[in-house]
């Protein structure tokens, strides 16, 4: 494996109205592997997400992806770039069906979001690479059902769907498996290692068990701050890791 940084921050730090949500995070993402943010509630984790993917700007440091600096970007141009964040295009459209909720995606990859008027020639051909990527994340039988009607770890499947469809080199995952039952858990674990075969994964995630059996790289955050990195063996036996579950409360 290419030991190559895909994404990469340097200082980051963002400050609310005096309180430091994030500290000087330095964080390296090698290729084509599943990095894991964890860390006790409080810790900064989506504050830092957001911070990648410019949903928030960040107070100080910056950010390069694929090693361009995308710091200031918009999150639109970010996605174009192939550093996608999946409830960027999760399943928005809650009457249309499983199908026309990923080809809406397909859509907006070709450009321009809003496609709708498209002959039905052009709408004909992205059903063929909708169909495929339905496929893809298990969702064949639930095709044509309205995205409403989905059991809710089905719906997770489906945001998987619709981002894969901008074929993005780089997924961040803000905790795909938050609210799922053991059943859905497995089924999205699995989904994520072969989602992650050609490309890389960042995801932040509370559920310990998928973090050790997914991650190649744990990023520890507490307060903010990067407390700990390395293999799930190492980061779990950490004292100062211990200590921020133990003293918060969350095991």
């Amino acid at each position: 494996m290419k030991e190559e940084i895909i994404l990469e921050a340097e200082g980051l730090t963002k400050e609310f109205k005096g309180f430091v949500a994030v500290k000087n995070v330095r964080l390296r993402v090698r290729r084509h592997t599943i990095h894991a943010l964890i860390g006790p509630n409080g810790a900064g984790k989506t504050t830092c997400f957001n911070l990648l993917t410019h949903f928030l700007s960040p107070t100080a440091g910056q950010i390069h992806f694929n090693g361009r600096n995308i710091t200031g970007s918009s999150p639109a141009a970010i996605a174009r770039m192939g550093l996608a964040r999946s409830f960027q295009i999760s399943a928005v459209f809650p009457h249309l069906s499983v199908r026309e909720n990923v080809r809406v995606a397909l859509q907006r990859k070709l450009g321009n979001s809003f496609h709708f008027w498209r002959s039905e020639r052009v709408l004909n051909k992205l059903d063929a690479r909708a169909l495929e990527l339905v496929e893809a994340v298990g969702l064949q039988a639930f095709a044509e059902a309205p995205a409403v009607e989905l059991p809710y770890g089905r719906k997770r499947a489906l945001e998987i769907a619709t981002t894969l469809a901008l074929e993005p080199e780089m997924m961040l995952l803000d905790e795909p498996m938050a609210g799922l039952g053991q059943e859905d858990i497995k089924r999205i674990a699995a989904l994520i290692r072969t989602v992650a075969k050609d490309r890389t994964v960042l995801m932040v995630e509370h559920n310990m068990s998928v973090v050790a059996d997914l991650s190649d790289t744990i990023t520890v955050l507490a307060r903010g701050e990067v407390l700990a990195e390395g293999p799930y063996a190492t980061v779990s036996k950490d004292p100062a890791v211990v200590e921020a579950y133990v003293g918060t409360g969350h095991g």
